[in-house]
């Protein structure tokens, strides 16, 4: 900084506020014409700046610690696309770690996370009781949930109670009373809310809705789905609370000899690409994934700032295809 400061005939402290400000700053310390000659000599002489002697002076990381269930999940890693997206907007780092849903293996992703001096935490694994979140939160560590919610804490999410009852209302219009929900783990937020939704609409309408609990993957969505179909007479309408589940299901309809779209129309939650892709495209509830990733990190930069962040509710959209429409 030094040798840059020299070669634009300007004060150390006027190339740093140039480099490392903010807009404001940067109009403050220089007019136009000297920021892009500051520019133009930091690039000429290849300048990077030295992220440990700036957290060494501002007593900040710039390092975020984000946890998940699975990144495998194409769901969470598209949510953590976001994520990143948003941090490298603000000039910070970000890193992943899996937790597979597992309090001991949460609880210790999160004591390596602190012991790497993170500035922050991104939890897209909440558990409904939120005891690690209340924990986190007495403790003063800066974090934010994303996907799920718990205990009142700041969130990004979908509204998935919302999103449930689109897919009810769907089912409702096409005539479907023998009904299902494949319910998903019922530790999660998501999976309660979608189940929700759906369950008081049809309650609304005097038809009471059984569930099942299954994991958020398609071994769990086609045990599920096979318990459902034992029962007499079959439901003709099963809504799976994520995608992976609803494809399991696809598979225990085909495997009982009913036609999956037709004898048992399936639906699905967060439209994956897959969905689209399937050989019978798959009827679901499009979630802002994405965004919610954006919206997490931005959250935890306002909190970062000393702000009180609102939790967000991103809207959902029901997107139909031909697993919910008889064909013909």
């Amino acid at each position: 900084m030094r040798t840059i400061a020299e070669s634009a005939g300007v004060d150390v402290s006027t190339v740093s506020r140039v480099l490392n400000g903010s807009p404001a700053e940067v109009a403050r310390a220089a007019s136009r014409e000297t920021a892009d000659a500051i520019r133009d000599w930091a690039a000429r002489l290849d300048y990077r700046p030295n992220p440990h002697a700036k957290s060494l002076r501002t007593a900040r990381s710039n390092l975020i610690g984000v946890l998940v269930p699975r990144l495998s999940d194409l769901t969470l890693a598209t949510i953590y696309e976001g994520i990143e997206d948003a941090a490298a907007r603000h000039g910070l780092a970000t890193f992943v770690m899996n937790s597979y849903d597992r309090p001991a293996e949460q609880r210790a992703r999160v004591e390596l996370a602190l012991s790497r001096r993170v500035d922050g935490l991104i939890l897209g694994d909440a558990h409904e009781d939120a005891r690690l979140a209340d924990e986190m939160a007495a403790r003063k560590v800066p974090f934010v949930l994303v996907s799920r919610h718990a205990g009142g804490h700041p969130s990004a999410t979908c509204d998935d109670y919302r999103g449930g009852g689109l897919v009810a209302e769907h089912f409702l219009r096409l005539g479907h009373s023998r009904v299902a929900v494949i319910a998903g783990e019922p530790f999660a937020s998501t999976g309660l809310d979608r189940t929700a939704g759906f369950v008081d609409l049809y309650r609304k309408a005097g038809i009471e809705v059984p569930t099942v609990h299954s994991a958020f993957d398609t071994a769990g969505g086609h045990k599920a789905a096979e318990e459902l179909l034992r029962r007499r007479p079959h439901p003709t309408a099963i809504f799976a609370v994520n995608d992976f589940a609803a494809i399991g299901a696809l598979g225990a309809v085909r495997d009982a000899g009913l036609r999956p779209g037709e004898d048992v129309a399936v639906a699905g939650f967060n439209d994956t690409p897959l969905a689209a892709e399937l050989p019978l495209p798959l009827t679901s509830v499009r979630s802002p994934m994405r965004e919610m990733g954006t919206r997490a990190l931005e959250l935890l930069v306002s909190i970062l700032g000393g702000q009180q962040p609102v939790s967000e509710r991103l809207d959902p959209e029901l997107i139909v295809r031909a697993s919910t429409l008889p064909r013909g």
